[in-house]
């Protein structure tokens, strides 16, 4: 963390490494792929108009058309955006004649979504 007067990080003042703890954390850490994966899950949020048609999925089950009609985009635009999100595995679909529908993949969306709201909004 930066010193707030000097602009430059903090340091130790001496090198003493507290093995037990270091040992215990590195034991529970997850393999280098896992991690890339976690990664690559928080990227797909970082966009703002994901994060709109998640928000609009976890108040309610919606096809395409209303998706663009309520965030007043084009629905080709809301798809290329739901392809991301499905290849995440962050919304699912059911087919009920030739229209689709979407929802939010699992309760673990709800909740990051919630969370995230709920960390913001503090």
């Amino acid at each position: 963390m930066p010193d707030k007067e000097s602009g430059r990080a903090e340091s130790c003042d001496y090198m003493f490494v507290h093995e037990a703890i270091v040992k215990k954390v590195n034991e529970q850490m997850p393999d280098e792929e896992v991690l890339y994966d976690l990664a690559e899950l928080f990227k797909v949020f970082g966009d703002s108009t994901r994060i709109k048609i998640l928000y609009v999925l976890f108040q309610s089950e919606m096809c395409v058309c209303d998706i663009a009609q309520l965030l007043g985009m084009t629905q080709s635009a809301i798809s290329h955006q739901l392809r991301v999100l499905k290849a995440s595995q962050l919304v699912k679909y059911r087919r009920d004649g030739k229209t689709v529908f979407y929802s939010l993949a699992d309760s673990h969306v709800q909740t990051i979504l919630g969370q995230g709201l709920e960390h913001i909004e503090e």
